[in-house]
């Protein structure tokens, strides 16, 4: 199982059409019968949940597979990386460690190139209240051992502290440590206490109020959103 912990929401899409026209005649010798324009239903705006996010339809991911990152998918160490992902509760902007982590933020950076995470769901959301954990997403499909069909490793720092805001890479407990394939994890507790063994891509530096909107989704007792939570489109940010 590809887990570590995770994710989701639930809210109400309510759409109201207007229709209008106006009656128009003609007038001649014999009086025309009136004929009606009709205008255009114009959808009012989604509507929001109690926490903001919007009501989704989770669109078929489940057979979703790329190569694997060459050479030249390699981001120049210690660059400045930034990736936005707009989700259905808002955005959520992550500061990509090319520093520390070069090749896992690379990866994580492929993956948001080709498109890969456009419309897959935060599919697990782990802990409660007081006793907050992290939320989860990244597979195809919302399966909790999804993946883009191959892994790449690179050791964390001996020091990897997993605290809020932190993206990490989730793994299975037979895979070494700093093993990843496309599923993430956000930390949302202040200090989670994990070992060293989850390679990190990155630290969220915008829309800390959009992960809480995540964490606090109704999810039923396996930690699944009872409504989905997507990332809607997720783009590269130099």
């Amino acid at each position: 199982m590809r887990a570590l912990l995770a994710l989701l929401t639930a809210v109400s899409l309510a759409l109201l059409a207007a229709g209008c026209g106006d009656d128009t005649q003609d007038t001649t010798a014999t009086t025309a019968p009136a004929t009606v324009a009709a205008a255009t239903p114009a959808p009012a705006p989604p509507a929001s949940s109690a926490n903001g996010c919007r009501t989704v339809t989770a669109p078929d991911t489940a057979d979703r597979t790329i190569p694997e990152p060459g050479k030249g998918d390699q981001l120049p160490k210690g660059a400045k990386v930034s990736v936005l992902l707009q989700t259905s509760c808002g955005p959520i902007t992550i500061a990509l460690d090319t520093k520390n982590q070069p090749k896992t933020a690379s990866t994580f950076a492929y993956l948001v190139r080709k498109g890969f995470y456009d419309g897959l769901p935060f599919h697990r959301i782990a802990g409660t209240p007081g006793q907050e954990f992290v939320i989860q997403g990244g597979s195809p499909g919302g399966a909790p051992d999804g993946g883009p069909g191959w892994s790449v490793q690179e050791d964390p720092p001996a020091d990897a502290a997993y605290v809020r805001g932190v993206v990490a890479m989730a793994k299975t407990g037979a895979e070494p440590a700093g093993t990843s394939g496309s599923q993430f994890f956000i930390v949302t507790g202040a200090d989670v206490g994990l070992p060293p063994d989850y390679a990190i891509a990155g630290k969220v530096t915008e829309g800390d109020d959009t992960v809480t909107k995540i964490a606090a989704v109704e999810k039923d007792d396996q930690d699944v959103p009872i409504a989905p939570v997507l990332i809607e489109k997720a783009t590269l940010q130099k």
